[in-house]
């Protein structure tokens, strides 16, 4: 009975930690699936950016914030964290880092799509 108990706990962990690992969600839009954050708020790429390297400084993430990760976060698979300009850690995936935009209210907001030619929601 303890070997089931405990059995059933650590399959319980182990669905939960697949689960938490997606720190982003796939969300229908007029611009078909695009990335979006727990609350909703669609998330960006930028093209100065390099593979792995965030290129939106200070004065950037005041209109593009970071798309910061917890504490504790780990990299998996197509997820990897990389630095943000604040010192913070920020998800990025395919090598991609991701941002929010300040112009967006609400989620499936998408005002900040094509930006300065730059900014482009990730899909």
């Amino acid at each position: 009975m303890k070997t089931l108990i405990l059995s059933i706990g650590l399959l319980t962990a182990t669905a939960f930690s697949a689960v938490a690992a997606e720190p982003a969600m796939m969300v229908d839009t007029k611009m078909g699936k695009v990335m979006a954050d727990a609350k909703g708020m669609t998330l960006y790429t930028f093209d100065k950016d390099t593979a792995g390297k965030s290129n939106c400084d200070k004065a950037c993430l005041k209109k593009w914030p970071a798309f910061h990760a917890a504490a504790k976060s780990k990299a998996e698979g197509e997820w990897t964290l990389v630095k943000a300009a604040d010192g913070k850690e920020m998800w990025a995936y395919g090598g991609k880092p991701l941002y929010t935009f300040s112009g967006d209210m609400k989620g499936g907001d998408m005002n900040g799509e094509g930006m300065g030619g730059v900014w482009h929601v990730a899909k």
